[in-house]
């Protein structure tokens, strides 16, 4: 196992962290600075409190490439839902509309999902964290206010189908950094005609990191300190995965 670096305050790498439904990415970096009895840590991209999987720690000195690490491409696996849209575009929101779901077959699905391929823009969110005059948008959504957003270029690698049960579709989507999966869903419905929500999110990598060193939050919580030292991918790591 590398030599972890270590500062005055405390310590430096990455820290992977499989994150648990029903908190937000502010939790785990809260449950973090405890666990490491560090205050530098920060993350690399949120993920909303539905959401589970791969959220990527920060800690001391490896803070300085918070930005490089979250330019990278994302993946995800997620599930949507057709038949109803919903005011955040995510099973957490209110239904705005709800369409019976036509008979819809293999190819008419995956001609949607294909729409979606390559270099294209998307809409944010109104839930996003994108700021209107220093406003975050979400936090103008929560009043009710809804303003016209500009359209954002975004990229999709690749994507997979994986299971059709409708009005359920599984997912899998390679994207680049800037994308909404939420809107990728709702914008699926549209075109389908029936619209559709996303009812499930996990994401499996960012970059070159995976889920297969992470830490999962019980493990943050009530580990010993040593064990998420040694968890920690180092400066000097990631230097060599990144092929410097």
């Amino acid at each position: 196992m590398p030599k972890h670096e270590f500062e005055p305050l405390g310590p430096s790498g990455v820290l992977l962290i499989d994150k648990a439904p029903d908190m937000t990415s502010h939790d785990v970096v809260a449950i973090a600075r405890r666990a490491l009895n560090t205050k530098k840590i920060g993350h690399c991209g949120t993920l909303d409190p539905m959401a589970t999987g791969l959220l990527m720690l920060v800690i001391g000195r490896a803070t300085k490439i918070q930005d490089l690490l979250m330019s990278e491409d994302k993946e995800y696996e997620g599930t949507l839902t057709l038949g109803s849209t919903t005011s955040t575009q995510d099973r957490q929101g209110e239904t705005l509309e709800e369409k019976p779901v036509p008979a819809l077959d293999a190819a008419q699905i995956d001609a949607a999902f294909g729409k979606f391929t390559g270099a294209f823009e998307q809409i944010p969110p109104m839930v996003s964290a994108i700021k209107k005059d220093g406003v975050p948008l979400y936090k103008l959504a929560r009043k009710g206010q809804v303003i016209e957003r500009e359209p954002r270029p975004v990229h999709v690698t690749s994507y997979q189908v994986h299971r059709t049960e409708l009005p359920e579709i599984d997912f899998t989507v390679n994207c680049s950094k800037g994308f909404y999966v939420r809107t990728y869903a709702h914008d699926i419905g549209q075109l389908l005609g029936c619209g559709a929500h996303l009812s499930a999110l996990r994401r499996t990598r960012s970059g070159k990191f995976t889920l297969e060193r992470a830490v999962t939050v019980d493990a943050l919580k009530n580990g010993p300190r040593e064990d998420l030292m040694k968890a920690m991918v180092t400066l000097a790591e990631i230097s060599l995965m990144r092929g410097a």
